[in-house]
């Protein structure tokens, strides 16, 4: 009989914990609330808060609203969207989480150091282009942060002026530090070089965490949402540690052939992929399993019958 186990370290981060236990709380209490963009990266939590009045609105409905509430998830928000809020007389339900608000707080202070008519400094954030937390740290140079995506694009930095380097909190530790070494090798005599490693631990430690849990199954269902930076992230590294894993984002996505012979099925997700979605995929692996042994059985006593 196959053995199926939801990986205990996956599921949603703390930031996304509370950000979903706010609106939870404010829907209890009046029914409705609107959230600035998808509250997490994953559909069917987002339809599943819909249904119980979370309306989903972007920056553009932002400017329309008045005398409101409005939740920022937890990737959070550039300035200018506390400045909307203010205009329009909108209660803001800050969820941002507090890792993304210390990074943003550190940005912003050395942005803004330079208030003495000198030049700002050249900040330089290793993230996803156009993410919602890269948004939100952008914001905080009033866009003149340059964005790299990955050592291939480091050739966008201008090595003649000092460079102080960040990273969206979610991002592979071992890249940045490929980037690190490779910018120290570039950068000119008597320019400022300053890294700051501010990814996430809580979900940079999950990588060896899930390459192991990976390693010790036949099959690996990986749960996340189209949109997770994180998720791709961490299904490469699943994949990496076990080449018969597969991403889904839900239990439709399931293909009956990948459970044959397989004696240990794993299941596993993102930062943004709600534990009771794993369970839900790990039922429908049961149900699949249960109703290939009973065609089999049947297959068998049909087969004995006739002869």
């Amino acid at each position: 009989m196959a053995i199926i186990e939801i990986d205990k370290g996956s599921g949603f981060c703390f930031g996304v914990t509370t950000a979903i236990r706010k609106a939870e709380e404010e829907l209890n209490e009046s029914g409705h609330l609107y959230c600035l963009g998808d509250i997490v990266h994953n559909t069917a939590e987002v339809d599943r808060l819909a249904s119980r009045g979370l309306e989903t609105i972007t920056h553009e409905q932002l400017e329309q609203l008045h005398d409101v509430k409005v939740l920022l998830r937890a990737h959070g928000e550039p300035p200018e969207t506390y400045l909307t809020a203010r205009r329009n007389n909108i209660e803001i339900i800050d969820a941002t989480c507090p890792v993304v608000l210390k990074l943003q707080q550190r940005i912003n202070a050395t942005y803004h150091g330079s208030d003495t008519g000198m030049e700002a400094p050249q900040i330089v954030i290793y993230g996803k282009r156009g993410h919602a937390e890269v948004l939100g740290l952008v914001g905080q140079t009033q866009g003149h942060a340059t964005v790299i995506e990955n050592i291939d694009e480091i050739d966008k930095i201008d090595y003649s002026r000092d460079i102080y380097l960040y990273s969206q909190t979610t991002k592979s530790v071992q890249e940045f530090q490929r980037i690190v070494q490779e910018i120290k090798r570039r950068v000119a005599s008597g320019v400022t070089f300053r890294s700051f490693d501010t990814i996430c631990r809580s979900v940079a430690n999950r990588i060896p965490q899930i390459r192991e849990f990976a390693a010790r199954h036949e099959l690996i269902l990986f749960v996340s949402g189209a949109k997770s930076s994180n998720g791709r992230i961490l299904f490469a590294e699943c994949k990496d540690a076990n080449a018969d894993s597969h991403l889904i984002s839900s239990e439709d996505d399931i293909d009956a052939a990948w459970l044959a012979g397989k004696e240990r099925i794993g299941i596993c997700g993102a930062t943004s992929t709600p534990r009771w979605l794993m369970q839900r995929v790990s039922d429908a692996v049961q149900r699949l399993i249960d109703n290939t042994s009973n065609n089999e059985e049947q297959s068998f006593i049909n087969n004995h019958q006739q002869t």
